[in-house]
């Protein structure tokens, strides 16, 4: 099966999907193409509803439901910024560039540790 996936606006097809495949594989599949690491999101959009998929989302059965419908459905890949690792490098780079090297630890929200497992295999 494949799905047209919207990137900056230029339709591209991401073939051999199953199933089981989900939104976080397709992002990755993506991304990868465009060589571009950083925070990416799914994004449905039909007629006036919109929403972001999940990562962990089965694509194709969050399509099936649209019915005879599915060909108004829009999926477009939104880049939400830098990667967590590009970040970290600028942190990194500051405090070495000061003189001290601290380390903190802080608790990750959710949607950007969602983000990490699809910037991790980059």
């Amino acid at each position: 099966m494949e799905v047209k996936v919207y990137v900056d606006g230029i339709p591209r097809v991401v073939c051999g999907l199953t199933e089981d495949t989900t939104c976080q594989q397709v992002v990755i599949a993506l991304a990868q193409a465009l060589g571009q690491p950083g925070r990416y999101m799914l994004q449905e959009k039909f007629k006036d509803f919109e929403r972001y998929m999940m990562p962990n989302e089965c694509l194709l059965e969050t399509l099936e439901k649209y019915g005879e419908q599915v060909k108004e459905v829009q999926l477009i890949l939104i880049h939400n910024g830098p990667s967590v690792w590009d970040e970290m490098n600028v942190v990194s780079k500051m405090r070495r560039s000061s003189g001290s090297l601290t380390l903190h630890r802080q608790k990750v929200p959710l949607s950007l540790a969602l983000d990490f497992v699809i910037i991790i295999l980059f």
